[in-house]
């Protein structure tokens, strides 16, 4: 694993903010060259600490303004490869996780339109092993925020 210093993080919180900047622009920020900014990027890139290179598009702009998180209630184990082809496969379901709690999976859903949403839950109630859901719609965001990253 990496040592990340205070300058990668740095580096890494710039990036969060706009990750098309120049390597100059970002050298001169953190007290680098272009040159050696730029290299300190490519090991962030080769270690897995920048595990990609990204846009932020706002779901509403694009028609996806329905936003809900649901709990998959399961008779099985959920963390293996057929489940996550499954979950995968519903184009609804931006992210899916194990958890401890109230429930055995959560996964956060993006649609158009409520009835998309029942959809959803349809197919979500398809996969093998969910027995039951349990959903909690999104009235309003006041944020989100990328990972901080702290010195």
């Amino acid at each position: 694993m990496m040592t990340i210093d205070d300058v990668d993080r740095q580096l890494l919180a710039r990036l969060q903010e706009d990750a098309t900047q120049s390597y100059a622009a970002l050298g001169q920020a953190v007290g680098l060259s272009a040159g050696a900014a730029h290299e300190r990027v490519k090991k962030l890139k080769a270690s897995g600490v920048i595990r990609r290179t990204t846009v932020e598009v706002d779901p509403a702009a694009l028609g996806n303004g329905v936003l809900a998180y649901v709990l998959l209630d399961t008779d099985t184990w959920m963390g293996d490869e057929p489940t996550l082809r499954a979950l995968e496969d519903i184009s609804a379901v931006q992210e899916a996780h194990i958890i401890a709690g109230p429930a055995s999976v959560l996964v956060k859903v993006r649609t158009t339109t409520t009835e998309d949403l029942q959809a959803t839950l349809r197919a979500l109630h398809q996969v093998d092993g969910v027995t039951s859901t349990q959903t909690i719609v999104v009235l309003e965001s006041f944020f989100e925020r990328p990972l901080a990253v702290r010195a």
